[in-house]
Parts: structure tokens; sequence; C-alpha cells
């Protein structure tokens, strides 16, 4: 059986601050409970609902902006990251959310790994779309470069490889 829940901050997949909510008792009582994201839904609790209500709508206010802001930062930016390929020009490994939140990161835009819409990693190299759905539902792409090392061309994906210097035998 469902309980009735007051969300005090807003849970992803559940509810926004102030709404009445309803959830399993299982994840109530081991995830919104003790981390006071909720509290059980009464008649003292929900006149702290229009309070809780308002106060989410100037948030939704300041996060909107932030959101739009972060997004035309991002919007059409390409991001670029250098991975290990083998002779046939196949990827050890994969990009990640984490790998692309890093490059995010360490060009200096605030963007997390929740945020990236990435349903399974990427095990190609080449131009990839990447969707991102920030705040308040501001959706934005950019592009991710993988770019092979060790001197292999995207197209065509040819080695280039120096030629073995020849052992000559000197007679003495």
């Amino acid at each position: 059986m469902k309980q009735q829940l007051l969300l005090l901050e807003d849970v992803e997949s559940l509810g926004r601050k102030g709404e009445i909510v309803s959830a399993k008792p299982g994840y109530v009582r081991n995830f919104l409970l003790p981390r006071g994201l909720a509290i059980i839904a009464s008649p003292h609790t929900l006149r702290k609902q229009e309070a809780l209500r308002k106060e989410r709508e100037k948030q939704a206010i300041v996060d909107r902006q932030e959101a739009e802001a972060l997004a035309k930062q991002i919007e059409g930016i390409i991001l670029e990251i250098k991975v290990k390929v083998d002779p046939e020009g196949h990827m050890y490994g994969s990009v990640s959310p984490f790998d692309i939140e890093r490059l995010f990161q360490e060009g200096g835009h605030p963007v997390e790994r929740k945020y990236i819409q990435l349903n399974r990693p990427i095990k190609e190299t080449g131009v990839h779309k990447i969707s991102l759905k920030l705040k308040e539902g501001i959706a934005v792409i950019c592009q991710l470069q993988i770019i092979p090392e060790g001197g292999h061309v995207m197209a065509g994906i040819e080695a280039v490889t120096a030629p073995l210097p020849t052992q000559e035998k000197t007679e003495e």
C-alpha cells in the first residue's frame, strides 16, 4: 500500500517540492524520510504545502535562468577527447557520462552527470551528438569528438608507422 507524502525537496522521478505524492513504503522508510526529503501527509502538514509550493515557484524561476545561461554557454560547443585504439581502430574502453562531465568541468562549465542524456557509453571514434537536459527541462545539444591516439587517422583509420630500423652486422 502506497503512502501519501508531502515533498520537502525536489525528488527526481517522483515530484517537486510542495507536491503531494504517493510512494511505496520501503522507499519512504529507507530513502525519503531518513534524508528529510518528505514527510507523511496529514491535515497538519497540508497547511505547510502552500508555503512550500510558493517557495518552489520562486526557486523554479532562478533555476530556469541559470539553466538558460548555461545552455547559451554550452550550445554548439565541441568537446574533444583522445582515446587509445588498437591497430584496427577499435577503442580500448568507452566514453561514459563521467568522462563527458569531466570534459565540461575542465572547460569551466558546471554540468553535472545527471544532466547528460546518454543511453550507453560511446565505443566508437568520430563525432557524436550529446543531449543534455538541464534544470527545469532546458534541452541542449553539443558535440563530442572522439580522437584516436597514436597516429591513427579518423577517415579510413590508417595506422601511421615508422619503418623498422634495419640491423646491419658489421664485420671487424
